[in-house]
C-alpha cells in the first residue's frame, strides 16, 4: 500500500472551521502529533475535518465526494435509466468500475482508505490527549464507527459474500506511514468481522452521547445501531439484524406522505437518523443533486430517470406514486421522471444528503424475519412501512422475501442501495426495452403546454446486456468495483 497521507492541517485547528477550504494533503510528519492530538478539542477537529473531506472533497464533477458512491450503485442497478447526456454513463454501462485505470475507481478507494487511516490515528492516539475523559471516549467511539462504515462500504462493493472465504480488500487498523508495508487482501468474512467488532467497540463509548438536533451528521447510538443492523443483514445474522434495526429507529417515526413529497433534501426530516447537512458556504456535496433532481430547472444533469417498468410496482394510492410523471423538457421528452429528490434551495443549489432513515430499519427487520422463516413478523414490519406510504398492505400470496426486496427498491430508490443489494443477495440486474405489445416503441402523449399533446417514443433502459454481450446474471464480475491500478502497483503483497 502506498502510504495514506493523514489529512491533518494545523491551521484548521486554529481556525476551528469545517468547510471546503479546511483540508489539505500534507504528509503525516508535516504536523507533529503532539500538536494535532494533544487535546480532545483538537482531536474533535480532526474527526470533523475527516468528515468534511469524505463528503466535500471534489475529485471531478463526476465524483463529488463519498455520496457519489451511492450514485454509482444506483446507476448500476435495475430501476434508474441513466440518460446519455452527462455523467455516470460508463458506470451505468458496466464498463467503468471494472477498469482499474479509471478516475472514479481510484477516487473511491482513496476516499475510503484515507478516512480509515485518519480513524486509525484517532483510535490510537486520543487516549493520550488532554481533556475531558468522556469526550475522548465519545470521539474514539465515533472513529471506530466511521472506520466500520468505510469497511462496510468496501464489503458492499468489492466482493461477493457467498462462503465468507472470498478474498476482498486489505484491512488496516493501525496508523500508516512512509514505511508501512502493504497488506494482502483479507477475506470478506474477515472484513465483516472487523466491521462488527468496530461497531461493538463503539457502542459503550458513545452510549451516553446526546447530539444536538442540528448535528445529525455526528455519529450517535442510533447511527451505530443502524450500521450494526446493516452489517448483520449483509452477513446473514438475522436475529442480530432485527435487534439493532429496532434499536436504531427508536425516536425516529416514519415521515408523513406530505413530507415524502418535499424532495428528500432536509436533514431536519424527523425520519432521518443520519445525514450530511449543506449550506451555501459548504455545498460541494449538494452537487449529487444535479444527477438526482430531474425536475428543477436549475439542476444541470437531470440524468437519473426512472425505468418505466419501475412505476408498475406502485399502486395509485401510494404517496410515492404521485412523484412520477413523463418528462416534457426539450431533448428529454419520453423519459419517466421520479421526482423524489429536489434541491432544497434551487437558487443556491443546496440540498442535504440522507444517509440513514427509519424506513430502512423497518425493511431490515422485515427481511431478517422473512429470511429466518418468521413470515408473520416479517409481514407486520413491512406493513408498518406500507401503511405509512398509503400503499396496499401485504396480505399473503407470492413470496414475502421477494416482496420485501421489491419494497426496498421502491422506498430506497436513489439512496444508494441498488447495486449493493444485488451483490449481497445474489440477485441480478434486470433491464429490458420499454416496448408496446406489438414489439415496437411504446408511444406516450407528452403535453405541449397549450392544451395539446405530442406523441413521442417512451425512453427506458439503453444498456440491456453486459459489456461482453451476455445477459446480466447473478454474481457477475461486472458488478464488483475494481481495485485501482496504483494500489496494485504499490502493494506487492495485495494478492499474497
Amino acid at each position: 500500500m502506498k502510504k495514506n497521507l493523514l489529512l491533518l492541517i494545523f491551521a484548521a485547528l486554529v481556525l476551528g472551521a469545517c468547510n471546503k477550504d479546511f483540508l489539505d494533503t500534507k504528509p503525516t510528519n508535516a504536523v507533529p502529533d503532539n500538536d494535532v492530538f494533544n487535546t480532545a478539542d483538537n482531536v474533535e477537529t480532526v474527526i470533523n475535518g475527516t468528515w468534511a473531506y469524505m463528503f466535500e472533497e471534489f475529485f471531478t464533477y463526476a465524483v463529488p465526494g463519498y455520496k457519489s458512491i451511492h450514485l454509482t450503485s444506483d446507476a448500476m442497478g435495475s430501476d434508474i435509466a441513466v440518460t446519455q447526456s452527462y455523467g455516470l454513463r460508463d458506470a451505468y454501462a458496466f464498463t467503468e468500475m471494472v477498469d482499474n485505470t479509471k478516475n472514479r475507481v481510484s477516487a473511491y478507494w482513496t476516499i475510503i482508505y484515507k478516512v480509515i487511516d485518519n480513524c486509525n490515528n484517532i483510535i490510537a492516539k486520543v487516549d493520550n490527549a488532554a481533556g475531558d475523559a468522556d469526550k475522548k471516549q465519545r470521539l474514539k467511539g465515533q472513529a471506530y464507527a466511521l472506520r466500520a462504515y468505510c469497511y462496510l462500504t468496501l464489503a458492499s462493493y468489492y466482493q461477493f459474500n457467498r462462503t465468507g472465504a472470498e478474498k476482498a480488500v486489505p484491512i488496516y487498523i493501525t496508523p500508516s506511514g512512509a514505511t508501512t508495508a502493504g497488506k494482502p487482501k483479507s477475506t470478506i468474512g474477515e472484513v465483516y468481522t472487523q466491521v462488527i467488532s468496530d461497531l461493538q467497540n463503539a457502542l459503550p463509548l458513545i452510549k451516553n452521547y446526546q447530539r444536538s438536533a442540528t448535528q445529525k451528521w455526528k455519529i450517535d447510538l442510533n447511527v451505530v445501531n443502524g450500521l450494526l443492523a446493516r452489517a448483520y443483514l449483509q452477513n446473514r445474522q438475522w436475529k442480530d439484524a432485527i435487534t439493532y434495526a429496532v434499536a436504531a429507529r427508536n425516536g425516529y417515526p416514519l415521515m408523513s406522505g406530505d413530507d415524502y413529497n418535499k424532495g428528500f433534501n432536509d436533514i431536519n426530516n424527523g425520519e432521518w437518523i443520519w445525514g450530511h447537512a449543506q449550506t451555501p458556504n459548504q455545498s460541494n456535496a449538494s452537487y449529487n443533486f444535479h444527477y438526482l433532481d430531474v425536475s428543477s430547472p436549475a439542476s444541470y444533469y437531470q440524468s437519473f430517470m426512472a425505468d418505466p417498468y419501475f412505476l408498475n410496482f406502485f399502486d395509485s394510492a401510494d404517496v410515492r406514486f404521485r412523484l412520477f410523471d413523463w418528462d416534457t423538457l426539450p431533448n428529454q421528452e419520453g423519459y419517466l421522471r421520479y421526482k423524489k429528490f429536489r434541491f432544497r434551495d434551487p437558487s443556491a443549489l443546496v440540498g442535504d444528503l440522507v444517509l440513514m432513515r427509519a424506513a430502512e430499519m423497518y425493511l431490515i427487520e422485515a427481511e431478517a424475519y422473512a429470511q429466518s422463516g418468521d413470515n408473520a413478523n416479517g409481514a407486520a414490519a413491512l406493513n408498518v412501512l406500507r401503511a405509512a406510504r398509503s400503499a396496499t398492505l401485504y396480505t399473503g400470496g407470492g413470496q414475502l422475501l421477494d416482496t420485501i426486496l421489491v419494497e426496498r427498491r421502491k422506498e430506497l430508490w436513489g439512496e444508494g442501495f441498488s447495486l449493493s443489494d444485488i451483490i449481497r443477495t445474489g440477485g441480478t440486474v434486470v433491464r429490458k426495452p420499454f416496448l408496446a405489445y406489438n414489439g415496437k416503441d411504446s408511444i406516450i402523449n407528452v403535453p405541449t403546454g397549450n392544451g395539446t399533446f405530442v406523441q413521442v417514443p417512451a425512453q427506458g433502459h439503453l444498456t440491456l446486456k453486459q459489456p461482453d454481450g451476455n445477459p446480466f446474471t447473478p454474481y457477475s464480475p461486472y458488478y464488483l468495483f475494481a481495485i485501482p491500478i496504483t494500489e496494485i502497483q504499490n502493494n506487492p503483497n495485495l494478492n499474497n
